[in-house]
């Protein structure tokens, strides 16, 4: 239990295993942590009542580039839980920490009553083209995961690639078995990398269940599009795949963000259509801090409330 007090705040793997089939899936949102106090303003006081309507299992705050946001999202996660009385995730990274620094970052939370942490390695810091192990630190994920599993009663979360890590020059199988490795070391359940087509997020989930046993839950993440410019971005960096009829439609609407936007939520929604059918039990939504798209995603599925 959480130093709130509240039966709200849970461990996430709970919420998986308590979900039967035909049950509405766990809806979990991800955030940012916002640059300026006027963006700390508008997501505690705007978005996260607007997203409260929808009654969402939890939420999770990122750690930001080179771990740039620690103190932040910390603070953040907090807040969310004693205000909303709701389940925030923080996310936790490898780069720019040692060993004592991220045991302090755990006692930390601890102490706050944040139970689920997002173990990853992390991107590099602005400017670094590829991640440096630090002194003192961990170079694999896997790592962390052991870490933390040894220093508290905290429920883990991994990342998961349905196209195989960025960064893997095995690509998608030895990625895949990368995951196995940070399962078997103590996570509780993995989130996944955005992806656009979904037959890359069933041989994914597939390969995982069938060939290497992992039994824990498996969450799609899933992001809405905002406009063209956006997801070539996103995509750039994470080394996610757009489709060619979805490249296409995207160029068509490149100067459109208010098409783009809708658009977004209706290929989205048609995502989620079939994940469900398929039998995912959870959808992770990268909000972007912003409620529209999640809401009418969610609307259109039927899973706008509990």
């Amino acid at each position: 239990m959480s130093s709130t007090g509240s039966s709200s705040i849970h461990c996430i793997r709970d919420l998986h295993s308590a979900r039967e089939p035909g049950d509405r899936p766990v809806i979990s949102f991800e955030f940012f942590t916002p640059k300026t106090d006027a963006g700390d303003v508008k997501l505690m006081e705007v978005t996260m009542p607007a997203l409260m309507a929808l009654a969402p299992d939890y939420v999770s705050v990122t750690y930001g580039a080179g771990g740039g946001t620690r103190a932040k999202t910390l603070t953040l996660v907090d807040a969310i839980q004693k205000q909303f009385d709701l389940t925030a995730m923080a996310h936790l990274t490898c780069v720019g920490h040692t060993r004592d620094e991220i045991a302090a970052i755990l006692d930390e939370a601890k102490a706050l009553g944040i139970r689920n942490i997002l173990a990853l390695r992390g991107d590099p810091p602005a400017g670094e083209a590829e991640f440096t192990t630090p002194d003192g630190g961990f170079e694999f994920s896997y790592q962390l995961v052991e870490f933390i599993r040894a220093h508290g009663d905290f429920c883990i979360g991994t990342a998961g690639f349905p196209e195989g890590h960025l960064a893997c020059e095995g690509r998608k199988l030895a990625d895949w078995g990368y995951l196995k490795q940070k399962v078997d070391a103590g996570a509780n359940f993995v989130l996944t990398q955005l992806f656009f087509d979904n037959a890359d997020f069933f041989a994914f989930r597939d390969h995982m269940v069938r060939q290497l046993g992992v039994t824990v839950p498996i969450c799609p993440g899933i992001l809405p599009i905002l406009s063209s410019k956006q997801i070539t971005r996103f995509t750039h960096l994470c080394g996610a795949r757009i489709p060619a009829a979805l490249q296409t439609r995207l160029e068509d609407l490149a100067d459109d963000d208010a098409g783009a936007t809708a658009f977004g939520i209706e290929y989205a929604t048609a995502q989620c259509e079939e994940l469900i059918r398929e039998g995912v039990r959870g959808l992770h939504l990268y909000s972007l801090n912003k409620a529209h798209s999640v809401a009418a995603i969610l609307g259109n599925l039927g899973l706008d409330h509990r």
